[in-house]
């Protein structure tokens, strides 16, 4: 410092960093009014660079007056350069933050827009995140003359430990990446596990899979389990799946009615209830000649997994009031009671119940 700090040099820093603040704010006014007429167009660019704006240029300006600031005073050459690295590095933590914001922000709509569904696969969003601000950071580093060289050495050596330590970890990430890289399973698919558990996927984390059941509670599935187990995907390569529903009638039913009429009921339902596919054709197929009924398979089709307790239970109704009014029976099992001296024998018929002790 060559000469005492005046008054006036106190004055002119002020109103240097007052400058920058108040450019800060009046910047921030105009980008949010920018933010709400990018929102209206079509392009979605322009909200990316918006945001972008919004984060650094406020930053900017501060940085600025306060550079501004500590050029005005009498400060020595070293102090001069160490504010200078400092808002230098500040800026670059602003702009890291900004970016791995940004970046993850892209990362998530591509998610979404590949998987098509409301839910993000946050493992990328994540691994996006880090990346970006590691990167940052090590240029922070280096900004203000810490040597990295030996930084980055210490971590190729302890990276070795921590695998080792992180192994679960580290398995349920790769399991993760593999997971929605192979596209065997993405947020949105309906999926069944060979252990039981089922529902529609939530979310690919780093650590595990969230599943939720029809009953909306959640089920937590490590990656690595979900990768190694045997699972039945609903929802791949097509959500629309057909629905078997058995039924029987008498042997005094004429099966050409039958048919008739259980096609009629097909239509109908596949044509009103809300989760159907109206072009379906009706399938009915006779295959068993049964002890008391022939029995035979309607197949319908639904446009989800979910849809077909709906589908099945209208479908019902609506074929028992049918049959009901055209006369078609549905028999119940039948049972044959021999008497015998001192016994009672019951022969069993094939779905009737079991004799008394």
């Amino acid at each position: 410092m060559n000469r005492g700090v005046t008054p006036d040099d106190l004055i002119v820093a002020g109103i240097a960093v007052a400058a920058g603040l108040a450019a800060a704010v009046l910047l921030r006014m105009v980008l949010r009014w920018l933010a709400v007429r990018a929102e209206r167009t079509r392009w979605g660019g322009d909200d990316v660079i918006v945001d972008t704006l919004r984060s650094l240029v406020p930053w900017s300006a501060v940085a600025a007056g306060v550079a501004v600031a500590a050029s005005t005073l009498p400060l020595t050459t070293r102090t001069r350069h160490n504010v200078n690295m400092t808002l230098t590095a500040l800026l670059i933590l602003v702009a890291s933050f900004t970016a791995a914001r940004v970046i993850a922000g892209l990362v998530r709509s591509v998610a979404q827009s590949r998987s098509a569904v409301a839910g993000s696969a946050t493992i990328f969003v994540n691994i996006t995140r880090v990346v970006v601000l590691a990167l940052g950071f090590l240029v922070v580093m280096q900004t203000l003359g810490i040597s990295i060289a030996p930084l980055l050495t210490a971590l190729g050596v302890g990276g070795l430990a921590v695998a080792l330590a992180l192994q679960d970890t580290l398995a349920n990430l790769f399991a993760g990446v593999h997971i929605l890289a192979s596209k065997t399973v993405q947020p949105g698919d309906y999926i069944r596990l060979s252990s039981g558990e089922e529902g529609y996927v939530v979310d690919i984390n780093w650590r595990n899979t969230v599943v939720r059941q029809l009953s909306n509670n959640l089920v937590i599935i490590p990656n690595a389990k979900l990768a190694s187990t045997n699972m039945t995907n609903y929802s791949r390569p097509e959500q629309q799946m057909t629905l078997l529903v058995q039924v029987g009638v008498g042997y005094d039913s004429d099966l050409e009615h039958v048919e008739k009429v259980t096609a009629e009921v097909v239509t109908g339902v596949m044509t009103d209830i809300t989760g159907a596919v109206p072009e379906h054709e009706p399938a009915i197929r006779f295959h068993t000649f049964g002890d008391s009924r022939i029995s035979f398979t309607v197949i319908l089709a639904v446009g989800e997994f979910s849809d077909q307790y709906r589908i099945k239970h209208e479908f019902i109704k609506r074929l028992h009031a049918r049959y009901r009014k055209e006369g078609i029976r549905i028999p119940s099992p039948a049972r044959t009671v021999a008497l015998q001296q001192g016994t009672v024998t019951i022969p069993q018929q094939r779905g009737a119940t079991p004799p008394l002790p």
